[in-house]
């Protein structure tokens, strides 16, 4: 068998790392000799014949494409059925993203007269050397069907029933019946410049961006349809063409796109981008192509409450894997017939990655719930801690909404004092995401003027993974805490100074009655690291306690009948009960401290 070797440089196939090279003269590239050679094989020298004029369109045209021999009876048969440029070109493996860019005309005239040019190129000689096979298009059968090849080594061309001027006279654009026009028309500038209106409109702050798309489901049965007929059509030569080696559509797509919106945008594609600028395409007859395969594996499909249609992408993807060939021949037309509609773009969406906001917070109130205190449905306090803070936030960075977490939680009646408590607000999809230190200060100070219920300190933008420190051995954690008691029986001084000497005492506490709505019923084991008793009078004095964080302290001293032990009033042997409590400090070194 024999190979044959391009003058000039040699685009790759769409294999990752490899390409095949040559030297090339500066001039006019009239060279005398050129190296030619393959990754770890030794270099071969090529005698090349002089180049004309009169071949320099082919040549450049072979030298881009990539197309070979091998290729012509697939660009032929795709051709004819109704199959755009770019689709053949990713049937052929093609990798070459430049090539795919160029503008659609010019690659329907190319495959054109590369469908035309049926002679050996006049730029090249043969050598005998074994051509490695390509990793896209493998030879099958070599020694059992030699008649399946001339003697060069090339394939046989597949003769079409409309004839060669079909092929190449009909200039007509149709919409291609693989892609159905996701690689023609929404390719071009003018819906280019569309998606980028939409993304100025939307007033993102975002110095690079990722691109998405969204195709309709039947694109992957159109898809298996055509790469069946070219099965077929190669295995009659020996030749196959796996299925995993065509260029998958939203690759070569992104190909395309990916400089226009780079251009238009003044911002490079960046995969790690947060700033994503999605489209979704629909199709009028999705599920009408689709519905046979609901049929042959009904089990592959699953309506989903969050779902319009179970007829998704992956649900398509997993019966096309699970279907037998025949009975897809059975169902589906193979080539895939001329759809009836273009694909359209039903939405183009902009997304901004979250930006995380943390700081701590001081409560002053004893009339303010964390979080919204809602019960049925019904409000019962008009604010909450988050409320205040949040709707500042959200303002300022333009976000669609927010999610907020703290280093543990007080009661509504229960003040925060000291450092204040650590907390982070989650700010989803902003408009705006970039602050100096000093306009953080700046939006700190007017959460501060708004209300004198809280304050707040040390706003500062952080990292999603710097949250995590805030969680971190959470229940290792101690805060400490002032609680002022009652108790039913008079006390003196002396009755409560024995609390100032025990040490890691352990408690037992179940589940208090008052969040058993919320919380699962269990026993938990905390423990009271010290203690300091102030005596105000007969019936009340002043608890302060170190403890491991999650302690209820509300129940430590109360007792909640009994489910929590020992507590303040088995220790005083007398009822107690809770009238005020404060936390003083959450022992948790997050987020850094700013000189505010």
């Amino acid at each position: 068998m024999t190979c044959r070797l391009s003058r000039g440089w040699r685009e790759s196939r769409h294999v990752p790392g490899k390409r095949f090279r040559g030297h090339r003269d500066a001039g006019e590239g009239l060279e005398e000799r050129s190296v030619k050679f393959y990754p770890t094989r030794k270099p071969h020298l090529v005698k090349e014949i002089p180049q004309t004029r009169n071949n320099w369109r082919q040549r450049e045209l072979s030298r881009m494409s990539s197309l070979t021999e091998k290729d012509r009876p697939i660009v032929q048969l795709l051709l004819n059925t109704g199959t755009c440029p770019r689709c053949i070109l990713r049937f052929c493996c093609v990798g070459s993203q430049t090539l795919y860019r160029r503008p659609y005309e010019d690659l329907m005239k190319d495959l054109k007269e590369f469908l035309k040019n049926n002679q050996e190129k006049e730029d090249t000689v043969c050598l005998d050397v074994v051509d490695p096979p390509c990793k896209r298009i493998r030879l099958e059968h070599t020694e059992e069907g030699p008649d399946d090849l001339n003697h060069n080594g090339a394939l046989r061309q597949i003769p079409s029933g409309n004839g060669e001027n079909n092929a190449t006279e009909n200039s007509a654009v149709e919409v291609c019946n693989v892609c159905l026009g996701i690689l023609q028309e929404f390719c071009e500038a003018d819906f280019v410049k569309k998606v980028c209106q939409k993304v100025t409109s939307a007033d993102y702050q975002f110095t690079s961006f990722v691109f998405s798309v969204s195709l309709p489901p039947q694109l992957s049965v159109r898809e298996c349809a055509a790469w069946l007929l070219v099965k077929q059509e190669m295995g009659k030569l020996g030749l196959s063409l796996a299925k995993d080696d065509i260029v998958q559509l939203k690759e070569a797509y992104k190909w395309i796109i990916h400089p226009q919106l780079s251009e238009e945008l003044g911002v490079p594609a960046d995969g790690k981008s947060l700033f994503e600028v999605s489209v979704i395409f629909a199709h009028p007859e999705t599920e009408e192509e689709c519905h046979f395969l609901a049929t042959a594996c009904p089990d592959c499909f699953k309506p989903a409450k969050n779902k319009q249609s179970v007829f998704t992408r992956m649900a398509v993807i997993k019966a096309l894997e699970k279907i037998k060939e025949e009975d897809f021949l059975k169902h589906f037309p193979c080539p895939p017939s001329s759809p009836k509609n273009l694909c359209v773009a039903l939405e183009i969406q902009c997304n901004n990655g979250a930006v995380f906001v943390a700081g701590r917070y001081n409560k002053y109130s004893r009339n303010l719930p964390q979080t919204p205190w809602i019960i049925d449905g019904e409000r019962k306090l008009e604010s909450s801690v988050e409320e205040l803070i949040s709707e500042h936030l959200i303002a300022e960075f333009k976000a669609d909404s927010f999610n907020f977490s703290s280093s543990g939680r007080e009661d509504v009646d229960v003040r925060t004092l000291g450092n204040g408590r650590p907390f982070a607000i989650e700010l989803v999809n902003p408009r705006r995401i970039h602050f100096t230190a000093e306009e953080m200060k700046g939006l700190q100070q007017t959460i501060n003027n708004s209300s004198d219920k809280i304050q707040v300190r040390d706003l500062q933008l952080v990292t999603r993974e710097a949250i995590g420190r805030m969680k971190e051995g959470e229940e290792e954690k101690t805060k400490t805490y002032s609680a002022l008691i009652w108790t039913d029986e008079a006390i003196q001084k002396e009755d409560i100074a024995f609390l100032d000497d025990i040490k890691e005492l352990k408690l037992d506490q179940k589940t208090p009655l008052r969040v058993l709505h919320r919380r699962p019923l269990a026993v938990r084991s905390r423990i009271i690291h010290t203690m300091k008793s102030q005596y105000i009078d007969e019936h009340h004095f002043r608890l302060h306690l170190k403890t491991q964080a999650g302690t209820y302290i509300k129940e430590f001293v109360h007792g909640d009948f009994g489910r929590t032990k020992p507590n303040i009033g088995s220790l005083l042997n007398r009822t107690a009960d809770i009238l005020e409590l404060d936390v003083e400090s959450v022992d948790v070194d997050w987020p850094p401290t700013l000189d505010n």
